[in-house]
């Protein structure tokens, strides 16, 4: 046999045998988020992966990465639009900076309480602003929303009248959303990347910041703050976001086992941050830490005239829309 068909035959087999493997090769999608290990977003973000693996038989698989480990949050929101990142948890306070009204929940006390966040979540309401922001984006998508807690202020003083914030030192994060409360009842708010916070509290460059009860234990907040403040200014939600490049890459099978197991484990997690709510004040006295009961009435007061202002990242009848969910909508 002339050596001419022997390497033929050799560089033949070569490309069959590469682009068998090739077809075989998992599409590996990189999920990052800020919250610690022991946060019901990470355990959902770990399940999220597994059921992706299982569901796709191994063609799509998913990394996580916790804590900050690819960046702030700024960072990873914009790690969507440079490819760096595919999936992100990510605060709706966060995505206002990349569509404005998209922010309106994490305005301090435009909703009144969990019943009226799940109103929102099921409204047309949410899927229009949710369309609005993919538009603002160039293609990303919000896949999931989930309930991420109603935040409280923590310092080292009980927090129960909103003369007690005038001065306050007070970390928020670096989002429109979360400085108009502080401003508005005379505090002075102190952006600050989530993973510093305890250092910061800890060295008093700050002297308080305000969480939900399970990221107050997820980060350890108690260790440095003796006083929770029950103030539940907002209701928080977490935004479950990848491109539309992502999704359209993949067949339609995995873009659905994809989109199906990120939709249940956000689901998933808000069940179970919503429960710890409910356990988490005993868990606190417990380790002696003091949680103040707190009039809101006086707090929603103070702000009202800033979220009706008209110079927020949404109309007054967005506003509006929003107040008037209830449940017989």
């Amino acid at each position: 046999m002339k050596l001419s068909k022997i390497l033929s035959g050799v560089a033949i087999t070569a490309a069959v045998s590469f682009a068998a493997s090739a077809s075989w090769a998992a599409d590996i999608l990189k999920f990052a988020h800020v919250y610690e290990v022991s946060h019901p977003l990470h355990t959902a973000a770990l399940a999220a992966a597994e059921q992706i693996e299982s569901a796709t038989d191994g063609r799509v698989k998913v990394e996580v990465f916790p804590a900050s480990a690819l960046g702030k949050e700024d960072a990873i929101n914009e790690g969507l639009s440079l490819g760096t990142v595919d999936i992100i948890y990510t605060g709706a306070g966060f995505a206002g900076t990349s569509y404005g009204p998209i922010s309106i929940t994490d305005f301090p006390f435009t909703l009144r309480d969990l019943d009226h966040w799940k109103l929102y979540r099921d409204s047309d309401l949410f899927k229009e602003l949710a369309q609005g922001y993919k538009d603002a984006t160039g293609g990303n998508k919000i896949v999931a929303i989930s309930y991420y807690g109603s935040r409280h202020v923590t310092a080292n003083k009980p927090i129960l009248t909103p003369e007690d914030m005038q001065g306050l030192k007070i970390r928020v994060p670096n989002a429109p959303a979360y400085v108009l409360f502080p401003k508005a009842l005379g505090a002075n708010p102190t952006p600050m990347a989530f993973s510093e916070v305890y250092l910061g509290l800890q060295q008093g460059v700050v002297d308080a910041q305000e969480n939900p009860l399970t990221t107050i234990q997820a980060k350890k907040f108690y260790e440095v703050q003796s006083n929770i403040n029950l103030t539940g200014h907002i209701n928080n939600s977490i935004l479950t976001v990848t491109t539309s490049s992502v999704l359209e890459r993949l067949s339609e099978e995995d873009r659905s086992a994809v989109v199906t197991a990120l939709i249940e484990t956000a689901e998933t997690a808000g069940d179970e941050i919503e429960q710890a709510e409910k356990d988490l004040v005993a868990w606190f006295e417990e380790k002696n830490i003091t949680v103040n009961t707190v009039d809101r009435e006086p707090f929603i007061a103070a702000v009202k005239p800033a979220l009706t202002a008209g110079d927020l990242p949404f109309s007054p009848e967005l506003y509006g829309r929003l107040q008037a969910l209830t449940g017989s909508n």
